[in-house]
């Protein structure tokens, strides 16, 4: 591997403004903002503008990078990615960052490629960690449920995982309140450091809210950190006037189509804008506010193609206050 050609010095005031939060009832705290690497850290991005928004994200006091094995495009490229920045620029600062990864989605060919086995979920730690360079992860996830695997058989995994000492803790994502409920019960009877879900949700998406993750999450003393949190960008300025040339829509229909920005979804989220200018923010701004305002999730993890629109999520922490009229007024022109 080549030596890096710019050295990095992380700011001395990167602890400064940002807010820290415990996972659940555990001793672990995450930023309040964490730094997903689902889109913008495959073989597409050119390194360097990698290299400037992890930058950018630790100045900041943003210690959390979560990944998964099978974050791309291609799959498992930004865990190399990852590991490369790990070892150019942060040898020095491991225990002062968060380091996650997943398993349970189709990662190689073959009936021992995905969901939830303990041979799949095992083996894909261990390539989590060759291409991340490193001896064990913070946090590691099953990515979601599994019904054609016992759940007692997936959640021993995760308890194999922490006891070899290659993850210091454990996530589940994508799975519901009844399924985390059983899972907790597994988990605790194996006295594994479970700790945290990590799911969808933003003010257009309220799964969690129906079937029962966020409270039995709450209830269960765990912690919550959501993705889409700008629901791939609808929940911005973005998409106002149309649909810009260089926007997802455009030219990337696997997460956002076009479809999706129907005349009644664009006034929502006119409207949606309004409320944000009154309150000073921009719509993303309050879209993140907005996730966080109720102490119920941990943290919220957000992507960024270039380091200023991180700078721009991170501005929602200055304001995480709602009125009782402004969540009614959120909830009516989001869920009509």
């Amino acid at each position: 591997m080549l030596e890096p050609t710019t050295i990095y010095t992380p700011s001395p005031n990167r602890y400064d403004d940002m807010t820290y939060n415990h996972a659940g009832t555990s001793g672990l705290k995450l930023p309040a903002i964490s730094l997903g690497f689902w889109h913008n850290f495959g073989d597409i991005t050119p390194y360097d503008t990698m290299r400037r928004i992890v930058f950018t994200a630790f100045d900041n006091g943003i210690t959390h990078f979560d990944l998964a094995n099978n974050y791309g495009p291609e799959p498992g490229s930004a865990e190399k990615n990852c590991g490369r920045l790990l070892h150019e620029y942060f040898q020095h600062h491991r225990d002062e960052l968060i380091i996650s990864t997943k398993a349970g989605y189709e990662m190689w060919n073959g009936p021992y490629g995905d969901l939830g086995s303990r041979k799949y979920l095992l083996a894909s730690l261990d390539q989590s960690l060759e291409r991340l360079g490193l001896d064990y992860v913070d946090i590691f996830y099953h990515h979601h449920m599994d019904p054609s695997t016992p759940l007692e058989e997936s959640m021993g995994a995760l308890a194999t995982a922490v006891s070899s000492g290659k993850a210091l803790y454990v996530g589940l994502s994508n799975y519901d309140g009844p399924t985390l409920e059983k899972a907790t019960a597994i988990l605790d009877e194996l006295h594994v450091p479970f700790i945290i879900n990590q799911n969808r949700y933003n003010i257009f998406d309220r799964t969690v809210e129906r079937n029962g993750l966020k409270e039995t999450s709450h209830r269960l003393g765990k912690g919550l950190i959501t993705f889409s949190p700008l629901d791939q960008g609808l929940l911005t300025d973005r998409y106002l006037d149309g649909i810009p040339a260089d926007s997802r829509i455009a030219h990337d229909g696997r997460f956002l189509r076009k479809s999706a920005l129907t005349e009644e979804k664009l006034q929502q989220i006119r409207e949606l804008n309004d409320l944000a200018a009154e309150r000073g923010q921009t719509l993303a701004e309050m879209a993140l506010a907005w996730l966080l305002h109720g102490g119920m999730v941990t943290s919220v993890l957000v992507g960024a193609s270039r380091p200023q629109q991180l700078l721009d999520n991170i501005g929602a922490l200055r304001n995480t206050t709602f009125s009782e009229e402004e969540l009614r007024r959120i909830d009516d022109i989001s869920l009509r």
